[in-house]
């Protein structure tokens, strides 16, 4: 793997000399892959389109990140920006390359999450974007619109991963590659209308394979804490690591947002039907008010207790969307009619 890394080197030092400028639109790239945008941005706008695709793509989002962490327990991959200074190999030719506040992730590197779930959550979206396109216009180009947009947005991130020096070239085409097919996969079984206990089994289920896993791998010597010893060690600024992009966060934010949809369905089984207008106007409301969810400060120590917190945080995002604010809107909307 000597050769592939030291490639991916090199192609990170020539996309950032040649986008030199460019950095803030990089970093607006990378941030629209992040894994938190599906479940904070892409589920709410979906959902007051399309029910369904919005239950999609918080389902797609929670399992693909979740088999994402799995397979970087599993396959300890590394990242550019430690591996650098860790492998010793440019002691005497130092790569011009920088770092940037998105770049000191904690986890492993492959595959790319960023890709995956963006590969996943986004087939969600423009496959449905196609379809429904198709149905109404039966113009093949009009709808394969959106397939074009699907391809360019994963050649974007993947890009933007490489240029912050939080991949390799090659974690990101592995990630793009499983979340397409998890796309294609999971967009087939969406989950409405289950009862509650399914989404409990679920989200309980995940927690404790993730676990029952880390233990397993520590019983047999593997240290899966290595990867936040380098980031902490390479990273230029301590600032720039935080405690939401370590594993468990993940972890958590699935489980919990898998919880969430359960309980979300269990209160209001076909959810608020609302006309264009209200839709919109929640929407609004919705994401402002998983702005300030996500903008909450938790305490970092001790752990338990942020991971607890985290995880409540997104128990907390579908209840925003799907019960809290359009039952507010309905309640308005339909008071000030019959005034």
């Amino acid at each position: 793997m000597e050769a592939v890394h030291t490639h991916g080197v090199w192609m990170a030092e020539r996309l950032q000399q040649r986008s030199a400028g460019l950095e803030d639109i990089w970093l607006v790239v990378t941030h629209i892959g992040d894994p938190k945008a599906a479940f904070l941005l892409v589920f709410p706008f979906t959902y007051f389109f399309s029910k369904r695709t919005g239950v999609a793509v918080l389902w797609v989002a929670a399992v693909s990140e979740w088999l994402n962490l799995v397979f970087k327990w599993m396959l300890f991959g590394e990242r550019p920006f430690w591996w650098i200074g860790e492998s010793r190999l440019f002691l005497h030719n130092q790569p011009s390359v920088q770092q940037f506040s998105s770049t000191c992730e904690t986890g492993p590197g492959s595959p790319s999450g960023h890709a995956m779930v963006t590969a996943a959550v986004w087939w969600v979206v423009l496959s449905s974007l196609g379809s429904f396109l198709y149905a109404r216009s039966r113009s093949v180009v009009l709808s394969s619109a959106p397939y074009l947009f699907y391809l360019v947005l994963l050649v974007s991130v993947g890009l933007s991963r490489i240029f912050i020096l939080a991949h390799f070239p090659h974690q990101v085409v592995a990630g793009s590659i499983i979340g397409f097919m998890l796309g294609l996969v999971l967009s087939r079984r969406v989950p409405e209308r289950r009862p509650l206990s399914f989404f409990f089994s679920i989200s309980i289920g995940l927690l404790l394979t993730a676990l029952a896993l880390h233990a397993g791998l520590q019983q047999l010597g593997v240290d899966l804490s290595w990867s936040i010893a380098l980031a902490k060690k390479w990273c230029r600024h301590a600032e720039w690591i935080r405690l939401d992009t370590a594993p468990f966060s993940s972890l958590t934010r699935d489980c919990g947002a898998l919880l969430g949809l359960g309980l979300a369905q269990y209160w209001k089984p076909r959810g608020w039907s609302l006309p264009w207008a209200p839709r919109a106007l929640s929407l609004a409301f919705s994401s402002m008010g998983l702005y300030h969810v996500h903008r909450l400060p938790l305490p970092v120590r001790p752990q338990v207790l942020f991971y607890s917190l985290f995880f409540v945080k997104f128990v907390i995002v579908p209840q925003i969307v799907m019960i809290l604010v359009p039952g507010l809107v309905h309640l308005f909307t339909n008071k000030k009619k019959k005034d």
